[in-house]
């Protein structure tokens, strides 16, 4: 059986914003732009991993979402509480400066970790944490 990830979901409040960090800081490219109920849903790949598609979707895309749950994710998303996404690379020095230089929120600089990667991360403007790592 041949089972691989095909989509990793990222909930942000503002696709232009999103847009301006996934695909013109971290270089990804733009597969679909797509509107339905008054909801967007942007995918994403990167040129070297293009079967794999990252969907930028609001917090409660789900329009059965209630008011209140709507709120609490907006509120987690905020305060960057949910989960975000690792990129690997094979010069994370270089992506760090290239993310680093559009003025993206910098959590820590690329270093050497004890479990063999040496990573950098960020925040997306949504709150995200983004990490990208290169193997030692």
């Amino acid at each position: 059986m041949d089972l691989r990830v095909s989509h990793c979901f990222i909930a942000v409040h503002d696709h232009e914003q999103a847009l301006a960090f996934y695909r013109d800081a971290l270089g990804l490219e733009v597969r679909n732009d797509v509107g339905f109920e008054g909801f967007r849903w942007v995918t994403l790949v990167s040129p070297t991993q293009p079967e794999l598609e990252i969907v930028l979707e609001p917090a409660s895309a789900d329009p059965a979402t209630s008011a209140a749950d709507k709120k609490a994710l907006e509120e987690l998303l905020a305060k960057g509480m949910l989960r975000g996404v690792a990129f690997s690379s094979d010069d994370v020095d270089a992506t760090f400066e290239r993310v680093r230089k559009t003025g993206a929120e910098v959590l820590q600089e690329p270093m050497d970790q004890a479990y063999g990667m040496r990573d950098c991360a960020f925040r997306d403007p949504s709150g995200n944490l983004i990490r990208v790592n290169q193997r030692k």
